[in-house]
């Protein structure tokens, strides 16, 4: 059961949703990956205008809360970006260190808990495969489409469970 009494929940995504990863991509684009230097680069992520626009502006009406497939080891490096950039505060989910599941599965594992008991307006993220996934489970999703897609991420985040 939803509790009406607190505002509803807007869910962003962090990587290119609210964080451009473009310039760490080369990282993910040579064998083996190198997932070290993709994730310490990401204190360098440009925001993304649209995406930061967007959750100012959800945080009006919204708690806003922020849904990643970053691994928990870069939480303070996210906590720090967010705060630099000015998005609103928010809790922040993270996959555990080891946990290699795709992110589409990850993701909604956390949107039907959080659903259980608030109502979750609208989830922002620019993975088509949790976008599809969260929309057949009854969510509300905007498509962030702002980026290129990457070859390299998605594989990353479907196959091999990293982000």
């Amino acid at each position: 059961m939803t509790d009406s009494n607190k505002p509803p929940l807007a869910v962003f995504d962090l990587d290119n949703t609210l964080a451009d990863t473009a310039h760490r991509q080369r990282f993910l684009e040579r064998r083996p990956r190198d997932w070290d230097a993709f994730f310490a680069a990401a204190p360098q992520d440009p925001p993304i205008e649209e995406g930061v626009a967007m959750a100012r502006a959800s945080g009006e009406e919204c708690e806003v809360v922020y849904l990643t497939g970053r691994p928990e080891r870069c939480r303070r490096d996210t906590l720090d970006w967010l705060a630099a950039h000015g998005l609103p505060e928010g809790r922040v989910y993270m996959r555990r260190n080891d946990d290699r599941r795709p992110a589409r599965r990850t993701k909604l594992e956390i949107l039907n808990r959080l659903a259980r008991t608030r109502e979750i307006r609208v989830l922002v993220d620019d993975d088509e495969l949790v976008c599809e996934d969260a929309e057949r489970a009854g969510f509300t999703v905007v498509r962030a489409r702002w980026t290129a897609p990457s070859a390299a991420l998605e594989s990353a985040q479907e196959r091999e469970g990293r982000t």
